[in-house]
């Protein structure tokens, strides 16, 4: 009697731990991604004027496509890494009565890149080194390097000589 009580103790113990094994700290939770994924790169591809397969072919097809709505396609995107706050995307294209890109709405804005915006930089900035004209000190790696690039001499490209056409 007492042996089948410690068992029975036991394996209820062991079976609520395997129940609850989900919710302990230090099980890996995989990210579950959902929707469109939509980039800034792409975004910035798009043009007003555009017609509906051109915009499918830079986004892809869209998540919904309502049907009271037909001039207006919806990507959505959402993320929840593992146990964590869900992430979600939205990115809104508007199209007019002959089927050319006329709005877009969202979370991206076109020519804003994310990267630039996290660095602080604006969209029309080329570089993002900064010119410095000083030289590089005497004996340096960077003194090296500029002397090497320095020396180097020219070659032309060879030009190829046009192809025969005439039959022999």
């Amino acid at each position: 009697m007492q042996k089948t009580k410690l068992l029975l103790t036991s394996l209820s113990l062991t079976g609520l731990f395997a129940l609850a094994g989900c919710s302990f700290p230090g099980v890996y939770k995989i990210d579950i991604q959902q929707g469109n994924v939509v980039t800034q790169d792409m975004i910035d591809q798009l043009r007003p004027g555009m017609t509906r397969r051109q915009v499918r072919f830079i986004m892809g097809n869209p998540l919904i496509t309502d049907t009271f709505h037909a001039d207006r396609w919806d990507y959505l995107y959402s993320i929840q890494p593992g146990g964590g706050q869900r992430l979600q995307e939205r990115v809104s294209l508007v199209f007019d009565g002959s089927d050319q890109l006329v709005g877009l709405a969202g979370d991206f804005m076109p020519g804003v890149s994310r990267d630039q915006a996290i660095l602080g930089q604006d969209s029309d900035t080329t570089s993002t080194q900064p010119q410095d004209d000083t030289p590089p000190a005497p004996g340096s790696l960077l003194e090296q390097i500029q002397r090497e690039v320095d020396q180097v001499e020219t070659v032309p490209v060879p030009t190829p000589e046009p192809l025969d056409t005439e039959p022999q």
